[in-house]
């Protein structure tokens, strides 16, 4: 997840003297408010707990009033701090760092602790409706999902819940996969909008797990409508034999075989991004942007009208990172509303297209650190599958919250897939004899989105080929 500090806030106190309020936001949108002493106390926590040679550098103490350049100054500290906690493996997916998140967040919102019903979506359009308190975390409401629709404990690491926003065309926006250290029933609330829902989905790529879920009745109903959502909307291509056979397959209930039918189907499985801007193949073009298969797939409208398709693997991506800009002066109130943010946000990894040649693709998208969090579970999963260990802990850990996802923060770069310990560049000229070269072809201009079979660009590696030390 993307951690900043864009700016501060000159609040009012209980005994009515002023304090500087550091304004944390996840993603763009602000998830809680705290005062420089709430995280030294975080600090001196995570210090007595973990020792001072883990703990990343705290801005000091001031005995004297702070300037404004000093508040800036400090600002800019604790949000590095921030992100060095959350990118650590064992200090961001600590209980303690997650639950001073929580409990910010829920005093931020004000929103006291009690019993409420928190509606779920499932991608049929039918809502589950389970009883939870206020202060619930992500993990505990899925659990309170599951037991409510009788899906067994050992399938419920398969699935995630996710803020969507359902547009007015009944598009559907993936905001972000919820946390562990947010509470969903304040962050649902705190929006303040009924465009936004919570969304329980598959939260695994390789459809070769769907055999675990289809076993089981309660899995096999939620892969099935999701599949059928993910056709109705367009995302899974379908032709016209294809689309009576898997009408036929519906009427006659045959939920698996519609299934195994949807996976031979183009972009089964993957999530369509809302249209956004990339400099690949040139700058300036509009891009639909998917995730699955272990690949971004870009749909790209050159500025002469052309449309070029294909996919960027993530086994030949070398690192990526997420950055973010805020144009915003400091000691403004918070500008970003609910629903909509001026945070600017951009994804960009480094490829290789070529023997070679790597190259840096840039995706400027309020959705990227939604990306990136994709591609990094696509790591996940090959690395498990490399290593020849089992999806279904794994799965089961991250329900749990015991794997870290190193997710890139700002100007952070992800662990890399292709590099060695140091010669860098040698490993990666060894590796690239393997891959072939990435080449574009274009489209019609008149072909819709749903005419397109090619892989324009798409370049073939075979994973199995890197070694250990690679990964």
């Amino acid at each position: 997840m993307h951690f900043s500090i864009p700016e501060t806030e000159v609040r009012s106190g209980e005994n009515g003297s002023t304090y500087v309020a550091y304004n944390i936001h996840v993603n763009g949108v602000l998830h809680c408010r705290v005062r420089y002493s709430q995280l030294l106390g975080l600090h001196e926590q995570i210090k007595k707990e973990y020792g001072s040679n883990v703990v990343p550098a705290f801005p000091p103490k001031k005995i004297f009033t702070l300037t404004p350049a000093e508040v800036e100054q400090r600002r800019e500290q604790l949000e590095k701090y921030m992100q060095a906690v959350r990118q650590d493996p064992l200090l961001g997916t600590s209980e303690m760092f997650n639950s001073f998140l929580r409990k910010a967040q829920q005093e931020t919102q004000q929103i006291p602790t009690e019993e409420v019903a928190l509606d779920i979506c499932l991608s049929n359009g039918q809502k589950v409706t389970v009883n939870i308190l206020t202060s619930d975390q992500t993990e505990d409401v899925l659990d309170a999902v599951a037991t409510k629709l009788d899906l067994p404990d050992d399938l419920v690491g398969y699935f995630s819940l996710f803020l969507v926003r359902e547009g007015v065309d009944e598009g559907l926006t993936f905001v972000r996969k919820l946390q562990e250290f947010e509470l969903p029933y304040v962050s649902i609330t705190s929006l303040r909008s009924s465009e936004f829902h919570i969304l329980l989905r598959k939260s695994y790529w390789d459809m070769a797990y769907d055999g675990d879920v289809m076993d089981n009745r309660v899995g096999l109903n939620l892969l099935y409508a999701q599949t059928v959502s993910d056709i109705e909307r367009g995302w899974i291509l379908v032709n016209k034999d294809q689309h009576r056979q898997l009408k036929s397959l519906q009427e006659k209930g045959s939920k698996k075989e519609f299934i195994h039918l949807g996976q031979t189907l183009k972009y089964y499985g993957y999530i369509k991004f809302d249209p956004c801007i990339t400099d690949f193949p040139e700058k300036g073009c509009q891009v639909i942007v998917s995730a699955g298969n272990n690949e971004l797939n870009f749909h790209v409208k050159l500025p002469n009208e052309q449309i070029k398709e294909g996919s960027f693997k993530v086994t030949r991506m070398r690192c990526w990172r997420v950055t973010s800009s805020v144009p915003i002066a400091n000691g403004t109130t918070n500008p970003c509303s609910a629903s909509k943010c001026d945070v600017k946000l951009e994804l960009a990894f480094e490829y290789l297209m070529s023997k070679d040649r790597l190259q840096w693709v840039t995706i400027t998208s309020q959705q990227a650190i939604m990306m990136s969090i994709c591609l990094q579970s696509m790591v996940d999963e090959l690395m498990v599958k490399k290593s020849g260990g089992s999806i279904k802990k794994m799965l089961r850990k991250r329900h749990n919250g015991s794997i870290h996802r190193s997710d890139s923060q700002q100007a952070v770069k992800s662990p890399p897939l292709l590099d060695s310990p140091d010669p860098n560049r040698e490993q990666i000229v060894k590796l690239s004899t393997k891959l072939s070269s990435v080449s574009l072809r274009g489209i019609s201009a008149s072909n819709s989105a749903n005419d397109i079979s090619g892989n324009d660009f798409h370049g073939n590696y075979a994973f199995e080929g890197i070694g250990d030390d690679d990964l």
